[in-house]
């Protein structure tokens, strides 16, 4: 009995140190059910955080630390407030003194204080402090600190009401492209559809940066760098320079592209590299004019040792490999003499290097001038992947920042039951609070300034991260919270600046109050139909969805419309072993849910014949009713309030294939996938504007958004 009660206040101190330090230790999954974690995982999860719980000592001690650290602190290293009601305070421990230095130098004092519920001041924030970043001081005695003050604006701007379509831009070919789409395609797709479709935005999937060597990831969502972006996308025949050769090396270039245009096959990223790198050489070593070398040196200097690094991480991973932590060890610190002076010896890659990312700056730019001109009030909406993987180059450069021996992902939920380890390091909540979210504010910063608007992949970030301990199974993970209102601040500040929209992927298991949260300050959601259901599990009538939202069918985790219809992402998960219960109950699950919005659809009048007959048609594996069902799915979209209503380019052609399977790795094409018809035919860019399944997906939408003349 005696051995039950020390075990049991042993775990209450464990979960009490853990709860100190935002870390779950249980949490409800998808089911609503409360589910404990593990009490290895607190450990190891807490030891990825710096604080020692290996024993019931080492516990007590780091809780007593804790307690000082409190009784020490003034300031949070950053402080973060809104003009709202309960967000204009800067809270401090009683007999504290505040003051608040702007950014110009300026010192305002505070109105006098209030006391709070915990015995704490709450100072009200000068009514004359702007927007942006300024510095708050606080004294008490003879011991004073100092911290960052974020003043963010209430909220964002609401946007009209428009539909748009969203890509996967390496699948959208043309006929001029090299072997996958890239951004003369983008701004093509987005000239069309806004001029002659009145579509108010092109969404598309993170352009961030990828590994500078094959083997090259084909993940967009495991990038090498969230800061900069990736030459693959690049036209090679926009870059200026390209005007100024020879006959000979223009046709030498042709030569290369040639083979890549006639391959109808899975886009094969590393092909495309190899031949692009050779004519982006070629073209880096035409002499510039005056004015473009002073462009050229005009960015550097805008991007500063940011790039620098990034370059410098590009040349070493030519030279010894794209994971940094397979490097000689003296280059695994971005920060040591030896990686100094490999950077003056490879001077020239490097430089190679940061002139990729000023020519992706030059046609990220004319994309979204193109898309604007068009008539688009949001133009290019770009898409902010969760993280970066453990062997990036921002893992190298900001190595201080992260968690090591953890991995992002998920818990398992309805469609990946056996959770997710994304493979991710997660940023390190302190450390990242105490560099004053300067990494996360560049890289948000560098994401707005090329496009209208930023998508926010699993929203829950800026709340809290899914932590997989290294070797773990993803369902043994557990939450690790962060400062919800500073990063949330820290977004909607960047946002205004730019005067962007942004839409959080808010799906799946998400804590309370995250999802009001983000529609306080302007943040729209992300109402996704296959997961738009009341509490019963029927199908939401139109009128009930929300309105700060972008609203789609379905998602690239998921089959296009056709695929979804047919039952496909249950054949192919029970192929790959992926299921955690028999495929016929699941198949029984999927028509069921089928039936459910087939019979909406049927009572919307969207759709003319009767549930019963499209189930029979798929059932027969007939093709039937297929474009009629995804025009009538669209149809409803248009019948919510949602502010912007997305319609996938692969839904619109016809497309079955998923462009990914959670889950799998090589046992699936994932992010391989070209654009293609039902029929598994390729669809070119070039022949979507007389491609009438196009006009018959997007008419419901554009009908329902058109505001324009």
């Amino acid at each position: 009995m005696n051995e039950q009660v020390n075990e049991r206040a042993v775990d209450e101190q464990l979960h009490r140190l853990a709860q100190a330090h935002c870390v779950a230790s249980s949490y409800k999954d998808w089911r609503e059910r409360e589910t404990p974690v593990p009490r290895e995982t607190l450990v190891a999860v807490l030891a990825a955080l710096g604080v020692d719980a290996s024993t019931p000592g080492a516990v007590r001690d780091e809780l007593a630390r804790l307690e000082e650290q409190r009784r020490q602190r003034l300031l949070p290293p950053v402080v973060a407030c809104r003009r709202v009601p309960g967000a204009d305070q800067i809270r401090v421990p009683s007999q504290t003194e505040v003051s608040v230095e702007l950014a110009d130098g300026t010192t305002l004092t505070p109105p006098s204080a209030s006391p709070t519920a915990e015995g704490h001041l709450a100072y009200a924030l000068p009514s004359e402090t702007p927007l942006g970043w300024h510095r708050v001081r606080a004294r008490r005695g003879s011991h004073e600190q100092d911290a960052a003050l974020l003043v963010a604006p209430d909220r964002l701007r609401t946007p009209e009401r428009v539909w748009g379509f969203t890509a996967q831009l390496y699948s959208v070919r043309s006929r001029a492209s090299w072997g996958m789409g890239d951004l003369h395609d983008l701004a093509q797709l987005a000239a069309w559809s806004g001029r002659e479709l009145d579509a108010g935005f092109v969404l598309v999937n993170p352009l961030h940066a990828t590994e500078p060597t094959p083997p090259i990831n084909p993940s967009p969502y495991s990038p090498m760098s969230r800061r900069f972006a990736s030459p693959l996308y690049l036209r090679v025949e926009d870059v200026p320079e390209y005007r100024e050769l020879s006959a000979d090396d223009r046709e030498r270039i042709a030569a290369l592209a040639a083979p890549l245009r006639q391959d109808e096959r899975l886009i094969d990223r590393d092909a495309v590299w190899t031949a692009k790198r050779q004519a982006l050489e070629t073209l880096y070593r035409v002499p510039r004019t005056p004015a473009r070398q002073q462009a050229y040196e005009s960015f550097r200097q805008r991007e500063g040792t940011a790039l620098t690094a990034f370059a410098t991480w590009c040349a070493l991973a030519e030279e010894h490999g794209n994971d940094w932590r397979r490097w000689p060890s003296a280059l695994r610190d971005a920060d040591s003499p030896a990686v100094a002076r490999e950077a003056e010896r490879l001077a020239p890659c490097v430089d190679f290097h940061a002139w990729l990312q000023w020519q992706l700056d030059e046609q990220l730019t004319a994309v979204q001038r193109t898309a604007t001109a068009s008539g688009m009030p949001i133009g290019i909406m770009h898409d902010l992947a969760v993280g970066v993987t453990h062997s990036s180059a921002d893992a190298w450069v900001y190595r201080d920042v992260f968690a090591e021996g953890m991995s992002v992902g998920a818990p398992p939920d309805e469609f990946n039951q056996r959770g997710q380890d994304w493979g991710q390091p997660p940023w390190h909540p302190q450390r990242l609070a105490q560099a004053e979210y300067a990494r996360y504010r560049d890289m948000l910063a560098a994401s707005l300034r090329r496009g209208g608007g930023l998508r926010i992949d699993h929203a829950m970030q800026v709340s809290r991260l899914w932590w997989v301990p290294e070797g773990g199974s993803p369902a043994d993970g557990t939450y690790v919270g962060y400062d919800r209102n500073a990063l949330l601040s820290c977004l909607t500040w960047e946002a205004a600046r730019a005067d962007a929209v942004i839409v959080g992927e808010d799906l799946g298991t998400v804590e309370p109050q995250v999802r009001e949260d983000l529609a306080e300050r302007g943040v729209l959601g992300t109402s996704l139909l296959w997961f738009e259901r009341d509490r019963a599990g029927r199908p939401k009538p139109p009128g009930q969805w929300r309105e700060l939202s972008l609203a789609t069918v379905g998602t690239h985790d998921m089959p296009p419309i056709t695929g979804f219809l047919h039952g496909d992402h249950v054949a192919l998960r029970d192929r790959l072993g992926l299921l955690t219960r028999p495929a016929a109950d699941e198949a029984a699950d999927h028509r069921r849910l089928l039936a459910g919005w087939l019979a909406l659809l049927h009572a919307e009048g969207l759709l003319a014949d009767p549930p019963d007959a499209l189930l029979s048609a798929v059932a027969r594996g007939a093709h039937d009713h297929d474009e009629a069902a995804a025009a009538a799915l669209h149809a409803l979209l248009a019948r919510t309030p949602a502010r912007l209503i997305g319609v996938s380019l692969a839904d619109a052609v016809g497309e079955r294939r998923t462009q990914n399977q959670p889950g799998t790795s090589d046992e699936y094409p994932n992010w391989r996938v070209p654009l293609a018809g039902a029929d598994g035919r390729p669809v070119p860019l070039d022949d979507l504007p007389a491609d009438p399944r196009v006009a018959a997906a997007v008419a419901p939408v554009r009908a329902a958004t058109r505001t324009r003349a």
